[in-house]
């Protein structure tokens, strides 16, 4: 009976393992249409090694992609870096015969967009545009397909770098844990934009109490996320390097800490770029580029501040992107400098990275997105 009892264990074990397929998406910076712009490999979460699906042709310059709620579908921030461009564009991705088809595209409303997030009712899209600093609302019908926005907010005000910030440059958008607000980091103004989201209205954008959080001046405020226990927030700012930490509710985001990304070695370097947090909420990563060129390790202590562990090298150059697979096992990097992907094993324990399976190479790989079916 024990005998058996083992064996039923093992072989559900097996089953529910290799039930889960996990996915990762990756743009690139193709510049040609012709080439090769988004390309799907699946993860083996033993090994870590990643093997190439299938890949797509025929759109531009996908710097950035989200997958909707439910998985059936990709959304990407198309035509970025495009002079007088700029879109969004939705495909179908079907893992049963590992497919990536393309639905349709829609104007992204400013130039240069770098960021989207789609609400979880998977009806609500919203991009972010860097060059023109914009927000567009997009409602997402039947079948995957992005109709034209109904909302584009303009922003044009800028902060006290002229180099940098002579106007607006919203660098993401994000929904807070409910999705009831939504919050837009914006590089060129030094602001953390604020605005509530009434998804059962027809512009479902909506001021908000507080419109804005202010940021260190000259900070450049960039990526945005929530830890999964929904009320700690942190900022990862490009050009302070440098994390801000935020208690949040109900819409209100309030300084706990500012802590640099960037190790004593590196006091000029303020290329910081991309934040994630582990699934388990113990540990978050954040990338820096220019000199630099690594992952900064933090553990996330109780009261929602930040403490130093560690730094990873990304085996590259300009690790513009990176993320971290459902399971929490594995980090992926994207160096778009040296146009390599480079894979991570996480110590559940520590934090801490090493890296596993085999590089990949990817021209000018500009983000990853991962998805476990």
């Amino acid at each position: 009976m024990k005998k058996l009892f083992v064996l039923t264990f093992t072989f559900c074990t097996w089953i529910c393992f290799f039930s889960q397929n996990t996915y990762a998406f990756f743009g690139s910076f193709n510049w040609d249409k012709n080439t090769e712009g988004i390309y799907v490999y699946q993860l083996d979460t033993i090994s870590g090694n990643l093997s190439k699906v299938t890949t797509v042709t025929g759109i531009l310059n996908p710097s950035f992609l989200t997958v909707s709620p439910n998985g059936k579908y990709i959304f990407a921030c198309t035509e970025s870096k495009t002079e007088n461009g700029g879109s969004v564009s939705s495909f179908e991705f079907r893992p049963e015969n590992k497919s990536l088809t393309f639905i349709n595209s829609q104007k992204s409303g400013g130039e240069n967009p770098v960021y989207l997030t789609a609400h979880k009712n998977g009806k609500w899209l919203v991009n972010g545009n860097y060059t023109e600093g914009s927000i567009s609302v997009y409602p997402i019908s039947e079948g995957g397909k992005i109709e034209p926005y109904v909302q584009n907010f303009q922003y044009s005000e800028g902060s006290i770098d002229a180099g940098r910030q002579k106007r607006s440059h919203i660098h993401s958008t994000v929904f807070s844990p409910n999705f009831d607000y939504i919050f837009c980091p914006d590089l060129g103004a030094d602001k953390i934009r604020t605005y509530q989201f009434k998804n059962e209205k027809a512009e479902p954008l909506q001021d908000a109490e507080i419109s804005f959080t202010k940021t260190t001046l000259g900070s450049g405020p960039r990526h945005f996320t929530f830890h999964p226990n929904g009320i700690f927030a942190y900022c990862i700012e490009e050009m302070g390097g440098a994390i801000s930490a935020y208690s949040y509710e109900n819409g209100k985001l309030n300084n706990l800490q500012r802590i640099n990304t960037h190790s004593e070695k590196y006091k000029d370097n303020f290329e910081s770029s991309d934040i994630h947090i582990s699934p388990d909420g113990k540990f978050l990563y954040a990338s820096n580029r220019g000199k630099e060129n690594n992952i900064a390790i933090f553990s996330i202590q109780n009261d929602g501040k930040l403490k130093n562990i560690g730094y990873q090298s990304t085996k590259g150059r300009h690790p513009r992107i990176f993320n971290i697979d459902p399971s929490g096992k594995f980090l992926i990097a994207t160096n778009t400098g040296t146009s390599n992907v480079v894979v991570f094993k996480i110590n559940a324990e520590t934090g801490l990275l090493k890296k596993v399976g085999k590089k990949i190479k990817i021209k000018n790989v500009s983000c990853v997105e991962l998805r476990s079916y």
